[in-house]
């Protein structure tokens, strides 16, 4: 059978309603026929076609024709309702998971999923899947690393410039037919420090240089090929900086990185962004901080308990908020299913996958 395999691939792959019966034929001698380049295409849409993915993820259902396209079977569940009912009732077909940071992934749901080996995150971040608990059980975790590097830096500028020149206020004013001319910052000649240098660190980084912006960043280790300044503390990039964007992951070891002493070290003049996690920045300190004006001002795109936002952020008029859209734009998602896809279509062939997550 493994012989006659390669001249038929194309047609076998073509022939659905057979394929069940077909894969229970042939599945033993499958891996042998990999010489042709159809049979090996065909061989990874067999596998693809056994595989069930429940997809969590909420915004990227344009998109997900990429999966099916591949073959893959696709539980869509984008809310905790559903979320539930899918894992109580598919728990013993679903192989792959597809969530995001956020939603994450735990551990009495892997047990309740006992054919499960993958967990494909669409996102960089992964703060709330139970990587512990998945290496324990043999289960792959991925990210969508660098996905939505452009899109989020795009937004981290937005929310910048909004900040500084009192875009949101100035529109505000104008619709009241009011005619207030406050008197703003440049960007120009400034100082902007960035928390976390990876690929969204890097993307700002390109844009802020056109502003003709003094460029430093703080990371656990210095990147050498990289022409701006490293700081070893939070706190010593803060007060070398006008600006501070945070843009590093979030979880245990950046727990409230951006405490009282850096907010109090990026000083009256200074503006601070956050488009990475809620957690890296302590919310209570950075109220007080506006509050008081020590500070100059916040521009929040993520917030601890989504999509609930503290109230007193909504009273104050040097805030700028937005509702963890940073990371959204259809280029994103789009490039975020195909990393999930190449994820998925590597390890179901047995090949390493690309963008693997270690504790």
């Amino acid at each position: 059978m493994s012989l006659s395999l390669s001249g038929k691939c194309v047609r076998f792959m073509n022939v659905w309603p057979y394929r069940e019966r077909f894969f229970k034929r042939t599945s033993l001698t499958l891996h042998k026929c990999v010489e042709s380049r159809y049979c090996q295409r065909f061989t990874d849409r067999a596998r693809a076609y056994m595989t069930t993915v429940l997809v969590l993820v909420e915004n990227l259902d344009t998109y997900l024709p990429i999966l099916e396209n591949s073959g893959f079977q696709l539980i869509r569940a984008p809310t905790p309702e559903k979320r539930a009912e899918a894992i109580a009732t598919h728990g013993q077909a679903i192989s792959a998971v597809v969530t995001r940071g956020p939603l994450g992934f735990f551990a009495e749901e892997m047990d309740a999923l006992p054919h499960l080996r993958i967990i494909c995150v669409s996102g960089a971040g992964y703060e709330k899947v139970d990587l512990p608990a998945a290496k324990e059980r043999g289960i792959t975790v991925t990210n969508g690393a660098g996905v939505n590097a452009d899109t989020v830096a795009d937004h981290a500028l937005a929310l910048l410039l909004s900040l500084v020149r009192d875009i949101p206020q100035a529109d505000a004013s104008v619709r009241r037919s009011e005619w207030r001319k406050a008197v703003r910052p440049s960007m120009a000649g400034k100082r902007l420090g960035i928390i976390g240098l990876g690929a969204v660190g890097l993307a700002i980084a390109k844009r802020a240089a056109a502003f003709d912006i003094v460029i430093g960043y703080h990371n656990r280790k210095p990147r050498n090929e990289c022409p701006y300044t490293w700081h070893a503390t939070a706190q010593a990039l803060a007060a070398e900086s006008d600006f501070l964007v945070v843009a590093t992951p979030g979880g245990n070891s950046t727990l409230h990185l951006v405490d009282a002493q850096v907010l109090e070290a990026l000083g009256a003049e200074g503006f601070l962004v956050n488009i990475a996690r809620a957690s890296v920045v302590d919310t209570h300190a950075l109220v007080n901080a506006l509050q008081t004006e020590q500070i100059a001002g916040a521009a929040l795109d993520v917030f601890d308990d989504e999509p609930n936002v503290p109230d007193v952020f909504k009273t104050l008029n040097n805030v700028v908020l937005t509702p963890h859209v940073g990371g959204l734009s259809p280029e994103a998602s789009r490039d975020s299913v195909q990393k999930v896809n190449d994820n998925l279509l590597a390890f179901f062939s047995g090949q390493p996958v690309l963008t693997p997550v270690s504790e």
